[in-house]
């Protein structure tokens, strides 16, 4: 089963590889094929600093934890989703939170669910009837 998984999940898991999160994205390749845009890559790099200060993990251990989960996720050119689905994916984040758009275009492109812990996209995606948010106690 495919699913695409957001900045929150991936922030989640590196913070801590041993929790629930980094134990069912690191630990479930036989069911789960997580997938992501490359975007996530870089908002990962942009918070680099956040993740040493609140996880009190040296860079070196940062950058370890960071390699060991993107290893578990298929990174997808965001160049690949058709204009349509980017703008209906901007019709369902534009009051939420614009800088989701790619995570949500992607589930949309591909059909599957977004795996987030983003209380407030939960909420803005199911008010606008779409059902690919798989919130995070799932």
């Amino acid at each position: 089963m495919k699913i695409v998984v957001d900045t929150n999940i991936v922030f989640s898991a590196i913070l801590n590889t041993n929790s629930k999160i980094g134990d069912l994205l690191m630990n479930s390749e036989s069911i789960f094929e997580f997938r992501s845009v490359m975007y996530l890559k870089d908002e990962i790099e942009k918070h680099e600093e956040k993740l040493m200060t609140i996880s009190s993990l040296s860079q070196v251990q940062i950058e370890q934890s960071i390699e060991q989960v993107f290893s578990c996720i298929k990174f997808i050119s965001e160049e690949i989703i058709p204009f349509e689905v980017w703008q209906k994916a901007l019709r369902l984040v534009r009051d939420v939170d614009i800088d989701d758009i790619a995570f949500v275009a992607l589930s949309e492109y591909e059909g599957v669910k977004l795996w987030t812990g983003d209380k407030e996209l939960i909420t803005g995606l199911r008010l606008r009837d779409s059902r690919i948010v798989l919130p995070l106690k799932n």
